[in-house]
């Protein structure tokens, strides 16, 4: 999933179909707006001539503070957003009793620890540092890696119930510290090794050769980690929104996507409601 920095400013909007939108314009509600947290990727200039020539006029919004896209989908700032995936959705829907919905999948990625100090897992000394998200929930998939890669011992066993509270810290041979995922790749400098989320290791400059453990994103159980575009729950049939959703899959989208340095996505198309399914179930459990 692709994450945002947190910072106390407005998200700039990027007018992509008709220019800059000044401060207090009435808004062209014949425009899709679209929440997105890498407008700089040079795929979204092909996503959005291809929209055009659907009859689709685009306006792309870049945020860059992680909690504002979808209180910005909410409050109809913006149509659809792009930039989590079905978990993180849930955990928001509860948290927030918001009722957003997946309309469209868009890729899955791999689990990715990143060390420039070691080769493998294997040689990160006893009491080594590894750092990940302090998104509750964007740990329980590396809690779950490291548990399977014999670096961590978890209360209980592991499970998808499983949460950094539950680390047993006197069996496991490393320690973990949650940080803003927007620091990540930059701790690799003073840590062991540290989960970054791909829109970060780019950017950074990481490749394949600072990769020390990897998960198997098509595992079933990993449906929920699916990046989608999401909208409100009234326009979940909105055709003009569906067409947008699916339009990321048009051969010249995803040859953009792919061509951009460092992608490690795997593309999805999973139907809408098989997606709002499992949303569903995750939201009934968060709530218990």
């Amino acid at each position: 999933m692709r994450l945002l920095r947190r910072v106390l400013v407005i998200p700039l909007l990027f007018a992509l179909a008709a220019g800059a939108v000044a401060c207090g314009e009435e808004r062209n509600t014949d425009v899709v707006r679209i929440g997105v947290n890498d407008l700089a990727l040079p795929h979204w200039d092909v996503y959005k001539k291809k929209a055009a020539e659907q009859g689709i006029a685009v306006e792309f919004v870049n945020f860059t503070d992680y909690n504002q896209p979808n209180p910005a989908l909410n409050q109809r700032r913006i149509d659809l957003n792009k930039f989590q995936h079905v978990r993180y959705l849930a955990n928001y829907n509860v948290r927030n009793n918001d009722t957003l919905v997946p309309v469209g999948a868009t890729e899955i990625f791999p689990l990715t620890l990143y060390s420039r100090k070691h080769k493998s897992v294997a040689e990160i000394p006893k009491g080594g540092q590894i750092t990940l998200s302090n998104n509750p929930a964007n740990q329980v998939r590396p809690l779950l890696g490291l548990a399977a890669a014999g670096l961590i011992v978890l209360k209980g066993g592991a499970s998808w119930d499983s949460k950094i509270e539950d680390v047993d810290t006197g069996a496991s041979t490393i320690s973990l510290k949650t940080i803003d995922p927007t620091l990540t790749a930059q701790s690799l400098e003073s840590v062991d090794a540290a989960f970054v989320d791909d829109t970060f290791a780019r950017p950074a400059g990481l490749t394949k050769n600072e990769v020390i453990f990897t998960d198997d994103p098509e595992r079933p159980e990993l449906e929920q980690y699916i990046n989608v575009f999401a909208a409100r729950a009234e326009d979940k049939d909105n055709p003009k929104l569906l067409a947008l959703a699916r339009l990321y899959h048009d051969p010249e989208v995803e040859a953009a996507v792919r061509a951009e340095t460092g992608y490690q996505g795997i593309f999805k198309t999973n139907d809408p409601a098989d997606l709002q399914a499992t949303l569903a179930d995750l939201e009934t459990k968060f709530r218990k």
